[in-house]
């Protein structure tokens, strides 16, 4: 595998280790908002997909300004993904990717009006990855404190998509 194709199985892992991403819109007013949501494919091809309600503030955020950010952290490391943001009601893809879970939020079921996607098409993203687990990791942490120097817990990229 070339290294690229690395750095995408790791943020492919990073994410199934997580599901939810804080997502970060702008206001009109310039404001940053963000707000839990769940990511509904883990398997990363430069596209994230979540359902969300249209309309609404999240919405509305990405209407003025559709610069987005998600950020993953899961027992294995973090993750932050920027790229653009489109509102979709695609009902093939709302079909495809709807669950018992997903019905929760929508009570009236995928052909409730105020269901869409929000679909994160990736530009970049940085992981900090870590294959330690976290008790080893805080001791290294520790072990640095007290003896000097840098901890080296993971592996920290950041990648063009």
């Amino acid at each position: 595998m070339t290294d690229h194709e690395d750095d995408i199985a790791t943020i492919s892992k990073l994410i199934s280790a997580s599901k939810i991403a804080l997502v970060t819109t702008q206001t009109a007013d310039g404001e940053l908002h963000s707000r839990p949501l769940a990511v509904q494919e883990a398997e990363f091809d430069g596209d994230l997909w979540f359902f969300t309600q249209h309309p609404s503030e999240k919405t509305d955020d990405i209407a003025v300004n559709p610069q987005v950010n998600a950020a993953f952290e899961s027992g294995k490391g973090y993750l932050s993904v920027s790229g653009t943001a489109t509102v979709e009601r695609d009902q093939a893809k709302i079909d495809e990717l709807w669950s018992k879970g997903v019905e929760a939020w929508f009570p009236e079921g995928r052909e409730d009006p105020t269901v869409a996607l929000l679909k994160l098409h990736a530009e970049s993203a940085e992981y900090w990855s870590m294959d330690d687990p976290r008790a080893v990791t805080l001791f290294k942490i520790a072990k640095a404190a007290v003896t000097g120097g840098q901890p080296d817990v993971g592996e920290n990229r950041t990648v063009e998509l």
